[in-house]
C-alpha cells in the first residue's frame, strides 16, 4: 500500500513540510505552475512564534526546556487547519479517543493511497531513540503515506525511506491524550491556487505574525524572551534559573534542549528565523512589497544572534558539550539523509547521547561561577534578540498593514 505520489522531499520545519510536501505530492501549484515551497507555506501559516516555558519534575530531577518558534506552536490542530483554509485546500479532520477507530481510519486512508498528516508522540515513534522519559511529552506533524510490510511510509523531512512498525505507530498516535488521534486528509483543487487568492493568504499569514507577536504575553509572543533573559539572572524568583539550578543538577540537559531547539541539528527545525526570512523574500513577490525583502536580511541577522545563544549555551570548547553536539547532528542528519539505513547507528549514538546527557546531568562540567557567568551571558543575549525581534515585528506592520 505504497503511495506512488507522494514523494520524499525533505524540509526544515516539521508541520510546515508536512502540508507543503502533501500538496506537492498531489500536485497543488502557485499561479507560476510550481508546487508552493515550505517558506511560501510559513508565510501564509502564519510564520515564525515566540515561547518559552521550564518544567521541574520531582520524579527524576529533569527540567524540561521548551521553546516555542513556529506561530501558534502551542495549538498544532488549530494551526494546520488555518493554514490549509488560507491557502483554499479542504481538509478532511478525523478525530477520535478510540485507538481501534483511528487504526481503521488509518489503513483506509492508506488502502486508498492517500497521504495523511498525523500527530503521534515522539518517543513512541522510535526513530528517534529517545529514553523512556519522553514519553508523552509530544511530537509534531508527519506523514504517514504508503503501509508496507506492516510497516508505515513515514515522511519527517527524509529523503530516503524512514519506517516505523505498525503496532508502534498506532500506539504513538494514540498516547498523547488531547491529540486525539488526529488525522489530516488534503484534498487540494486541482487548479491550485490563483494569485490574487495567494496574495491574500499570505498577507493574512503575515498579518496574523506581525498582530501575535506584538501581544503583550510573556509565554507566547514576543515579551516571552524578555521574561526568560529576567529569569536567568533572578535569584529571588522559584522560576530564576539561580533557584532552578542552585545545586546545577539537570543544567546540563537543560543547556542540550536550547541548542536542540535553537539550531538546524535539531528535531523541530531551529528558530526557524532563516525560514523565515525566505518566507519574507518569496512575499515580497507575491506582494510587490519589495519592502518585505529587505526585511529578510534583518531576520537572516536575527537567526545568526539566534546560533551564537545556543553556541554559548553548548559550549564546544566543553569537551562533553562538543560531544553532545557531534552526537545530536548524527542522530538528525542520519535520520534526514538515509532514513531507515541508518537506524542502528542513530542507536547507538543516541544511547550515549543520553548516557553523557545523564553523567552531566548529575554532576555538571561547570563550576558555580561558571554557572553564573553562563546565566548573565545568556541574558544579555536574549535582551538584544528581544529587541531586534521587537523592532523587526515593528517594521513588518508598518508594511503588512498599509492598504
Amino acid at each position: 500500500m505504497g503511495n506512488q505520489g507522494h514523494q520524499l522531499r525533505g524540509g526544515v520545519q516539521p508541520d510546515v513540510s508536512a502540508v507543503a510536501n502533501v500538496l506537492a505530492g498531489q500536485g497543488f501549484h502557485g499561479p507560476d505552475g510550481a508546487p508552493l515551497s515550505e517558506a511560501l507555506v510559513f508565510a501564509c501559516s502564519g510564520g515564525i512564534g515566540a515561547g518559552y516555558l521550564l518544567w521541574e519534575f520531582q520524579h527524576d530531577g529533569n527540567k524540561p526546556l521548551v521553546l516555542g518558534f513556529r506561530g501558534r506552536w502551542q495549538y498544532p490542530q488549530a494551526w494546520l487547519e488555518s493554514t490549509v483554509e488560507r491557502l483554499g485546500v479542504p481538509a478532511e479532520v478525523h478525530t477520535t479517543t478510540g485507538a481501534a477507530g483511528a487504526a481503521r481510519r488509518l489503513s483506509e486512508e492508506l488502502a486508498a493511497g492517500h497521504p495523511v498528516i498525523v500527530l503521534p508522540d515522539r518517543y513512541l515513534l522510535g526513530y528517534w531513540h529517545l529514553p523512556a522519559s519522553t514519553e508523552a511529552m509530544g511530537g509534531h506533524f508527519v506523514v504517514a503515506y504508503g503501509e508496507e510490510n506492516g510497516r508505515v511510509l513515514v515522511d519527517d523531512r527524509n529523503l530516503a525511506p524512514l519506517t516505523v512498525e505498525r503496532a508502534a505507530f498506532d500506539r504513538a498516535r494514540s498516547r498523547v491524550v488531547s491529540y486525539q488521534n488526529l488525522l489530516v486528509r488534503l484534498r487540494p483543487p486541482e487548479d491550485g491556487i490563483g494569485a490574487a487568492e495567494l496574495r491574500a493568504a499570505v498577507r493574512a499569514g503575515l498579518t496574523e505574525c506581525a498582530e501575535r507577536l506584538s501581544a503583550k504575553s510573556a509565554s507566547f509572543s514576543l515579551p516571552a524572551w524578555a521574561n526568560w533573559a529576567r529569569l536567568l539572572t533572578d535569584e529571588q524568583k522559584p522560576k530564576g534559573w539561580p533557584t532552578v539550578f542552585a545545586d546545577r543538577g539537570g543544567l546540563t540537559g537543560t543547556l542540550l534542549s536550547i541548542w536542540d531547539s535553537v539550531t538546524p541539528a535539531g528535531m523541530t527545525g531551529g528558530s526557524l528565523r532563516g525560514l523565515f526570512a525566505a518566507a519574507l523574500t518569496e512575499s515580497a513577490a507575491v506582494l510587490d512589497l519589495p519592502a518585505l525583502a529587505e526585511q529578510a536580511q534583518r531576520w537572516r541577522e536575527i537567526n545568526g544572534l539566534w546560533h551564537g545563544f545556543a553556541d554559548a549555551a553548548l559550549d564546544p570548547s566543553i569537551e562533553p558539550f562538543a560531544r553532545m553536539r557531534e552526537l545530536t547532528s548524527a542522530i538528525t542528519g542520519g535520520i534526514f539523509t538515509e532514513g531507515d539505513a541508518m537506524q542502528q547507528s542513530a542507536g547507538q549514538a543516541a544511547a550515549e547521547l543520553w548516557m553523557l546527557r545523564a553523567q552531566y546531568d548529575a554532576v555538571c562540567p561547570l563550576s558555580k561561577k561558571d554557572v553564573q557567568v553562563l546565566f548573565a551571558e545568556l541574558a544579555a543575549r536574549l535582551r538584544e534578540i528581544h529587541e531586534a525581534e521587537t523592532a523587526a515585528i515593528g517594521a513588518l506592520r508598518s508594511v503588512i498593514f498599509e492598504p
